[in-house]
């Protein structure tokens, strides 16, 4: 089956589509990267959606307004990517949406929310779209993320030691062999929000650690700001902008840009390595934007020495493209009636087959249910 998967995280400043050919045979799941293309969003819908975002009220009438436009751009992200990458051949778009709250309150999840109304998707595509993953996983009782654990759990599974999944978006998480999965605290949502601060808007993010490679971390103000409950508490546990917000950075506005840089970047560096510790790894295996980011990479091999920090390019996945290949993992777990959660990672109380499905042009014609989900994945 060619898939389709699109992601925006909480960067909140493209839509990637990432394609691949995806088949069940004898108990593994075997994905074929087809490629990823990447449409950032247009400087009018990202300055709205950054105004939506926590800790912002914003009435109804703006969450509907951003519902249609995401749902637009997600489906036009699609649409390219069915073209340039499909041959107009592509079966099923699986879309994660824009997430624009995560209600963790007690150490639950209530409830979460991802905008991009799917009918645009179908409607642009003619394919069946599955969308609203995370819901169902709140419903059973888990935190709804990281999804992506479970792709993880399959991918890794029979590498030796203990190999840990590690993703840096805006927020980084974790996916341990056990089943152990978590967000760390943040990625990139901090550094982004500061660069954007100091520089007025100028600089959306600091490109190649530029600005936090001339800084110098305060150490005084790291260790007050490690001091964040969020760390403390025991998996599974996820986090998102309702505390990681932009006005965070503020925190660090009396320093330098370069010295707030230097310290936000070492942040996320320090909390993903005492995690990683945590989980007694061997080796981590990083995706995500963050990785593109030379200064907290470096940053996170000095804080982990003797565990080996690699990119899943090394292991054949690009590490900007894994989160849409997830996804477009999930939508195809779906199509064939398997379970997308792992609950040991969640929390949830079963396993559940994800999301809402919007029929194509040609109405819902889906495969047969597959006889068993799959132990393992393998990519081709």
């Amino acid at each position: 089956m060619l898939v389709i998967g699109l992601m925006s995280g909480t960067s909140y400043d493209a839509v990637d589509a990432a394609a691949a050919e995806l088949r069940l045979l004898d108990g593994t799941l075997l994905l074929k990267p087809l490629g990823m293309v990447s449409t950032p969003y247009d400087d009018e819908l990202r300055e709205s959606l950054a105004g939506a975002l926590p800790p912002a009220a914003v009435p109804l009438a703006r969450v509907c307004l951003l519902d249609t436009r995401i749902g637009q751009a997600f489906a036009a992200a699609a649409t390219r990517a069915d073209r340039e990458l499909c041959g107009g051949r592509a079966e099923l778009v699986a879309s994660h949406g824009q997430t624009v709250y995560h209600w963790a309150e007690g150490g639950r999840v209530h409830g979460t929310l991802q905008l991009g109304q799917p009918a645009w998707i179908a409607e642009a595509t003619g394919l069946p779209v599955v969308a609203d993953f995370r819901p169902r996983d709140v419903a059973a009782g888990g935190q709804g993320a990281p999804l992506v654990s479970l792709f993880d759990l399959l991918w890794l599974r029979g590498r030796p030691g203990t190999p840990v999944a590690l993703n840096i978006g805006g927020i980084a998480n974790l996916t341990a062999p056990d089943g152990t999965a978590f967000d760390t605290g943040p990625g990139c949502a901090l550094t982004d929000a500061a660069a954007r601060g100091f520089t007025g808007g100028r600089l959306a993010y600091d490109a190649d650690g530029a600005l936090a490679a001339r800084g110098r971390p305060d150490e005084p103000l790291l260790e007050r700001l490690l001091a964040e409950p969020y760390y403390a508490l025991p998996a599974p546990k996820t986090t998102g902008k309702e505390r990681f917000h932009a006005d965070y950075w503020r925190a660090v506005e009396e320093l330098s840009a370069e010295d707030a840089l230097a310290t936000l970047t070492l942040l996320t560096a320090r909390t993903v390595a005492n995690a990683v510790r945590g989980l007694g790894a061997t080796e981590v295996v990083a995706s995500g934007g963050g990785t593109r980011n030379p200064t907290l990479m470096t940053m996170l091999r000095a804080e982990l020495p003797g565990t080996p920090v690699r990119a899943s390019d090394e292991l054949g996945l690009p590490a900007t493209a894994k989160e849409a290949y997830a996804f477009a993992l999930l939508g195809f777990l779906t199509a064939h009636g398997l379970p997308g959660t792992a609950p040991t990672a969640t929390g949830a109380r079963h396993p559940s087959v994800l999301g809402s499905l919007t029929p194509g042009r040609d109405g819902l014609r889906l495969p047969p249910q597959a006889p068993a989900a799959p132990v393992r994945l393998r990519i081709e």
